[in-house]
Order: structure tokens, then C-alpha cells, then sequence
């Protein structure tokens, strides 16, 4: 058997595959409520069939003000367990595991109302100029993320992933281009780590769970955060149980990025090799001998699929059929397989 179609387990929850469909913003909700649509349904649905490991929701979130866009999935009430309670039961039934993204934007919300970020800086010219968050502020989005873990365990997914990356709140907290804050949560990496450090405390009050963790691993500025200070953060993350750190990079800062098919794993490897922790490999990843290739060489635990999961519900056949592989067929499909 190739090793991407290999199972494997994070604290007792089985993965039939290496293959994730990662998080994509779909900005497909109804105007302000956050809510499951059934374009949801049929979006992740069709990627369960197509026999996909582990299909995870896109960024989702914890607080009305941390949205993206109002078009946003949210977790910010009990509202919204209902039909994320019913989307897994779509997902589990063709056997694929759930995962949830829990985000807030900071100061990349795109909002009418007032927006937050640890520091006043701008994204750009084209976005708000966010509020700088009081402790209080720092304390509310903290409940936000626990309270968002305890929906998410009673909507029944099997894992959670914190978005740390792409430059929205944790990753502003992290990096120094963004945070220029004075206080216990600014200045040194050990201080920019705590906002992350308090919230996967927070959150593991209500989650016993596989706990995923979405970082930048490059944010392709000077100034910024350097592969030391990444691997500080990754030791840290270790050091709470964290299960995997999902690697990708960019967005904290508008930058020109020349991406090309792997070029995020030097960085992935590196993290794995050096912090101990399992890995996941995102960024143009294509085609079953390239997923192959990384998992194989223990690049990384997992494959993060993305756009090519956009062009192909049923990616994992095309692999398995590149490979060599049998994979099996949903029963109603085994005529055309």
C-alpha cells in the first residue's frame, strides 16, 4: 500500500488517509448570521465521497467582529451548532473525520464595525485601521476561542485547528511586523507566543481532542519572524500537546510571493525534523506521486489539499489511480469507479 492511503491516529481518532481537504473561505453565508447554507452540504459532502481523510471546514469564526467578511462561517453562538451538527453527520457517513478551523481576522476583517488587533497598524491603505485590544478585549477573544471548542465538541467534529497564520489575529500577535505592543503580550517572541500560549490553554479546557495548529512559516518581509522564532513556537506548541502544526506562509504582511509546486516544505521538514511535532504539507500540491513522495520521505504527516480539491471532489481516486492504488468506491458509485 502506498503511504498516503496509510491510516493514522491523533489521541484515538483514526485518519483512513493522509489526504486533507484544507481550510478555503467560502464567503457563501447568508449576510450577518454565520450560518451552515446548503451549498455547505454540498461542498464538503462531495469531497467525503470522493473519499477524502480529513475534511476540514473553512476559517470559521469565534467572534462577529473577527470575521473576514460578513459572508463568514461562524461558532460565535449556539445557533450555529444545528447545522454544523448536521454537516458531520453528512461527512461521517462516507467515512471521512471533521476538522474545524477556528479563526478571528484582527485587522484584516473586512467590516463595517469596529475592528481588533493587538497593535493600531493597518493592513494596507485599503483596510480599516484596527483598535489596539485592551487586556479586556485580549481576555473576551480568549473565552470566544474556549467557548467556540465546546460547540465544536457538540457538533461532533474529530479534530480542531487554531488559525495562526495568513496574518489574521494569532499571527498578529505573534509576528513582529504587527505587534508593537509594550505589555505581557508584546516585545520579546516569549511575550508575542502568549496570546497563542493562553489560548490553547483556553481551549484545551473544553477539548480533549486532536488539536491542530495553522502557522506562517515565512512571512517574507525583513524584521519578521526568522526559522529560530518559528521553531521556538513550534517547541512550545509541542510542549501543550499539540498534535500538528499545519505549515504554510505569507499574509501577514502585503509581499510577492513566488510559489511553486513544494515550495513551502523546506520549511515544513524543517519544523518536523527539528521540534518533534507531526506536520502538514500545503501549497500546490497537485498530483499522487508528488503527495506520495512527501509523506513517503516523512516530509510531513499530512497532505493539505486545497484548489486542486476545487477542480476534483475526487482527488483520492485520481491519486489512487496515478499510484496504482485501489481505493474503495461509495457503494452507488462502484459502476463508475
Amino acid at each position: 500500500m502506498s503511504k498516503l492511503f496509510s491510516s493514522i491516529d491523533f489521541k484515538g481518532v483514526t485518519l483512513k488517509n493522509r489526504i486533507v481537504m484544507a481550510p478555503m473561505c467560502m464567503y457563501s453565508c447568508m449576510p450577518e448570521d454565520g450560518k451552515i447554507t446548503p451549498f455547505h452540504v454540498t461542498h464538503y459532502t462531495s469531497r467525503a465521497v470522493g473519499q477524502v481523510g480529513l475534511i476540514m471546514l473553512e476559517a470559521t469564526a469565534v467572534q462577529p467582529t473577527g470575521r473576514i467578511s460578513p459572508q463568514d462561517l461562524g461558532i460565535w453562538n449556539d445557533e450555529h451548532i444545528e447545522g454544523l451538527k448536521a454537516l458531520n453527520e453528512q461527512l461521517h457517513h462516507y467515512g471521512s473525520k471533521t476538522a474545524i478551523q477556528l479563526a478571528h481576522a484582527g485587522r484584516k476583517a473586512q467590516l463595517d464595525s469596529t475592528i481588533y488587533a493587538p497593535s493600531p497598524l493597518a493592513f494596507s491603505e485599503s483596510y480599516k485601521t484596527p483598535k489596539e485590544m485592551s487586556e479586556e478585549d485580549i481576555k473576551e477573544t480568549m473565552e470566544a476561542f474556549k467557548t467556540a471548542a465546546r460547540r465544536a465538541k457538540q457538533a461532533n467534529f474529530d479534530v480542531i485547528e487554531l488559525h495562526a497564520a495568513h496574518g489574521y489575529l494569532i499571527n498578529q500577535f505573534l509576528s513582529p511586523l504587527t505587534n508593537n505592543r509594550t505589555d505581557q503580550y508584546g516585545g520579546a517572541r516569549e511575550k508575542r507566543y502568549r496570546f497563542l500560549e493562553e489560548i490553547i490553554s483556553a481551549v484545551k479546557q473544553e477539548w480533549t481532542g486532536p488539536l491542530f495548529v495553522r502557522i506562517s512559516t515565512d512571512e517574507y518581509a525583513t524584521g519578521s519572524n526568522t526559522m529560530d522564532d518559528f521553531l521556538y513556537y513550534a517547541k512550545k506548541m509541542h510542549e501543550q500537546d499539540v498534535d500538528l502544526i499545519d505549515c504554510s506562509s505569507g499574509g501577514v504582511v502585503p509581499a510577492s510571493i513566488q510559489a511553486y509546486p513544494g515550495y513551502q516544505l523546506p520549511r515544513c521538514e524543517t519544523i518536523k525534523r527539528e521540534a518533534g511535532i507531526a506536520t502538514g504539507a500545503v501549497g500546490l500540491i497537485t498530483t499522487g506521486v508528488q503527495a506520495e513522495e512527501i509523506i513517503q520521505n516523512g516530509r510531513a504527516d499530512l497532505v493539505f489539499l486545497a484548489r486542486v480539491l476545487l477542480r476534483d471532489p475526487y482527488w483520492p481516486r485520481t491519486a489512487a489511480n496515478e499510484l496504482n492504488e485501489k481505493l474503495s468506491a461509495p457503494k452507488q458509485y462502484e459502476r463508475g469507479w
